[in-house]
């Protein structure tokens, strides 16, 4: 189970190339124009265009809360794996008797019986559909509670404002196709986002 989303969008990947570009041109060979100075007052980052990316396979293996909230949300699974498993027996043994007895019952017996089934075999299907939906919900809620954590602490691990861009990343599944360790922060982030986790916990 995948979480803590990218967003990765082709547009920003074009500023990152158009920067890059710009970065290129201004170190060319005999140009000795000294770099643009920002001005006073605004949030460019003083060192020029720098990135960096955070590994959301070695977030997800390392942080804490997520390892404790998605093993609480796997169990939930189960629990509802279980409880739906035991009513579908239930339900099979039940039809198993009827067949034995089918010899014994008369018309109107076996066709009540088997009304009985049906209801009650549409109704483990309802619950089945409702269980479904009520974890996909705390599914949706974990992944948005993560990804605002993420977000949270980016903001102020970057206050700086020394990185440009932050990207995500994750092997076979990320836009970026080549990522230099030099520019990855996800130690920083997973040490950070466990400390900040263990002082001061997010409230239910």
């Amino acid at each position: 189970m995948r979480t803590c989303k990218q967003f990765v969008s082709k547009g920003l990947l074009a500023a990152l190339a158009a920067g890059l570009f710009m970065a290129c041109n201004g170190n060319k060979a005999g140009n000795n124009a000294p770099a643009a100075t920002p001005a006073a007052g605004t949030n460019a980052p003083a060192a020029g265009f720098k990135i960096a990316y955070v590994d959301l396979d070695s977030l997800e293996a390392h942080f804490e809360y997520f390892k404790q909230k998605k093993s609480e949300l796997e169990q939930k699974q189960q629990g509802m794996d279980n409880q739906l498993k035991a009513k579908a027996r239930a339900l099979q043994a039940e039809y198993q008797d009827l067949q034995r007895k089918a010899s014994t019952l008369t018309q109107e017996q076996g066709e009540a019986a088997q009304r009985s089934l049906m209801a009650k075999q549409q109704q483990l299907e309802q619950e089945a559909q409702n269980m479904r939906a009520e974890y996909a919900q705390n599914e949706t809620k974990f992944n948005e509670e993560l990804q605002k954590r993420l977000d949270d602490f980016l903001k102020s691990f970057n206050a700086d404002k020394r990185y440009s861009y932050i990207f995500s990343y994750r092997t076979g599944q990320s836009n970026i196709l080549y990522a230099d360790p030099a520019f990855d922060v996800t130690a920083d982030v997973i040490k950070g986002m466990n400390e900040k986790g263990a002082e001061a916990p997010a409230a239910k």
